[in-house]
């Protein structure tokens, strides 16, 4: 089977393939228990990036959070892959996933030649820049990836440590208590540090900063897929969650990124940002 005309096919913009034990030394125990019960006897990681990009929209959530779930997304898409993949090769294992697998999807990508190792630690895939999606099959089968080499470093140029606004970029490593993405993803309340860099932030959920200075995200090229172009939701207000059970904002955002933690998280730090919504009844259902 022509694998770039079958991942051309579900939107990917690029692929490659890893072996599967050259990325053991990047997972645990349990994720490598958690790959094998799911395919016995894995050989190779098939890895493709789609892009998400849908242009420079005002809003108060990260881009990559505003249009279809990408879990939901990309796994329809590889889902199709695999079904054809499973035709060819009916005896094969071909297993999608999509961020939430056990598999390390920016090494793997790296190691598959797929793009750039971004300073930020994101796959930069030009011309989308770094605004893409991984997604990964993993089969039992070996796969060869021709003669593409490993990814190569990007620029650094050092524009995204220095944007950071939580300072969770630096050479010596990646410190995700410092990451405003992870910090605005948190349930509960806040430590006051922590408080007041969600407070000075510009968004409720997530943070672009890194990527909006990269310099291979300039010009990007916005995006094919319609789940990222198309019914976006760009800003949250406290209007928006005021009166909602925590089952009526599934209801109504449930096929977003951003509703996984519930409404509670997004209530705090519209608080925070001094935009008061109703946190009463986040507890009845």
């Amino acid at each position: 089977m022509n694998l770039d005309a079958l991942f051309a096919s579900i939107g990917a913009a690029g692929w490659g393939a890893a072996d599967y034990g050259a990325l053991l030394p990047h997972m645990d125990q349990g994720a490598r228990e958690k790959a094998e019960a799911l395919c016995p006897h894995p050989a190779t990681v098939l890895v493709a990036a789609f892009p998400y990009y849908a242009g420079d929209r005002p809003g108060n959530l990260s881009l990559y959070a505003r249009g279809l779930d990408y879990h939901l997304a990309l796994l329809q898409r590889l889902e199709e892959a695999a079904a054809r993949l499973r035709q060819e090769d009916p005896a094969g294992r071909f297993v999608p996933g999509a961020d939430n697998s056990p598999l390390p999807e920016r090494e793997a990508a790296w190691r598959a030649g797929l793009g750039l190792q971004g300073e930020n630690g994101l796959v930069i895939l030009p011309p989308y820049g770094s605004w893409v999606f991984l997604g990964t099959i993993l089969t039992d089968r070996t796969v060869s990836n021709g003669e593409r080499a490993p990814s190569s470093p990007c620029l650094r140029c050092g524009k995204c440590v220095s944007a950071c606004p939580g300072g969770a970029l630096s050479p010596g490593g990646f410190r995700v208590d410092r990451c405003l993405s992870h910090l605005t993803q948190k349930k509960g309340e806040l430590p006051p540090e922590e408080e007041k860099l969600v407070r000075a932030h510009p968004l409720i959920w997530g943070c672009d900063r890194c990527q909006t200075v990269c310099p291979y995200n300039a010009h990007p090229l916005p995006s094919p897929l319609p789940e990222f172009r198309e019914e976006l939701v760009d800003s949250l207000t406290s209007a928006d969650l005021a009166g909602l059970t925590n089952r009526q904002f599934r209801e109504q955002y449930g096929r977003r990124a951003f509703a996984w933690r519930g409404p509670a998280p997004l209530r705090r730090n519209l608080d925070l940002r001094g935009e008061k919504s109703e946190k009463s009844i986040d507890k009845l259902f």
